[in-house]
């Protein structure tokens, strides 16, 4: 395991449920791409409701379960892990938002 402690950087991920990477969820191949990659760990929050460029409110109504609810993917780690695999995650997204900001990693174990 990876030693992470100190100034690092998040790096969050909004996508919607729905979205797709070669028919696959975009989640889940940009999470198997983190962890090919050796990234630090990630992290996939399901929203329940949000709305992006396009203002269209999805939402987990009682009545009506959306088909594409917003994810966040939460990365931590190095500023220079993360832009190397910065053009890669560009390329398999079609819309969506990246963010990143620095952060201080107080534990990081097992």
């Amino acid at each position: 395991m990876r030693k992470l402690d100190g100034a690092q950087v998040l790096m969050r991920i909004f996508i919607g449920e729905s979205d797709k990477w070669e028919r696959r969820p975009l989640y889940v191949a940009l999470v198997e791409l983190f962890r090919a990659k050796g990234l630090a760990g990630a992290t996939v929050l399901r929203g329940v409701a949000g709305f992006g460029p396009s203002s269209i409110l999805h939402t987990a109504g009682v009545l009506k379960l959306s088909a594409d609810l917003p994810l966040v993917i939460e990365v931590v780690d190095s500023q220079e892990h993360l832009d190397a695999i910065l053009p890669e995650v560009d390329r398999m997204m079609s819309g969506g938002l990246i963010t990143m900001e620095k952060v201080r990693v107080l534990r990081y174990e097992a």
